[in-house]
């Protein structure tokens, strides 16, 4: 009983592209413009993953260049209980230090005590539902004066991620933008090989030749 071969299963098209861009010069139907299409491809394959690395390489160097500041911040920063003394007017609480004003937090004036029971009085955030005597938790530093909270872990790690991600985006819209242009290259190449190819034969394929000669 004779059995049916079976067709040859047609290799990877990354396969195929290597095969087209470095080698098979011996086919007959791949052109040197199809060789050229196909390195572009596969030189913008590897840029890609190029720019993949640089992206997280960036990002886990963004991280591990603040992290040290914030564990820092976080050992010198202290948080204490602000008492509020004196309310804005709340239809009018625009700007300050801390950009009151906006959300639901307004500048309050506010006193505390830190370090060793010095008083300190200043202008500090606090919810616009806020009255005179509400306590309300800020950031001093080491001579008591009020600071930025200190940034944590999770922020760090969002702040790295998108910096890696800006720069993954800004380097594959760079290299979609030279691939766009190489294969527009590329393809008016490809039109005006064809139209040179079909101008010499044409007039053989149709048989005009002939007549040409005969006249």
């Amino acid at each position: 009983m004779s059995s049916t071969p079976r067709p040859a299963s047609r290799p990877p098209r990354t396969g195929r592209r290597l095969r087209r861009a470095f080698g098979a010069r011996h086919e007959p139907l791949v052109r040197p413009v199809d060789r050229a299409r196909a390195r572009a491809w596969l030189l913008a394959t590897v840029g890609a993953l190029l720019a993949l690395a640089l992206g997280t390489a960036a990002a886990l160097l963004s991280y591990h260049a603040t992290a040290p500041q914030a564990d820092s911040d976080r050992l010198r920063l202290h948080r204490v209980d602000a008492v509020v003394l004196t309310l804005p007017d709340h239809d009018s609480a625009t700007g300050g230090r801390f950009g009151g004003g906006y959300g639901n937090r307004v500048d309050v004036e506010a006193s505390w005590t830190y370090p060793d029971g010095h008083p300190h009085t200043g202008t500090v955030q606090a919810p616009r539902s806020s009255v005179a005597g509400s306590v309300v938790p800020v950031w001093v530093d080491p001579a008591g004066a009020v600071s930025d909270p200190p940034t944590n872990r999770a922020t760090l790690a969002v702040s790295a991620a998108c910096t890696g991600a800006g720069g993954l985006l800004a380097l594959l819209a760079l290299l979609t933008l030279a691939l766009r242009l190489r294969l527009h290259t590329l393809d008016r190449r490809s039109d005006e090989d064809w139209s040179r190819d079909w101008a010499r034969l044409e007039p053989l394929w149709s048989g005009r030749a002939g007549h040409r000669q005969d006249d």
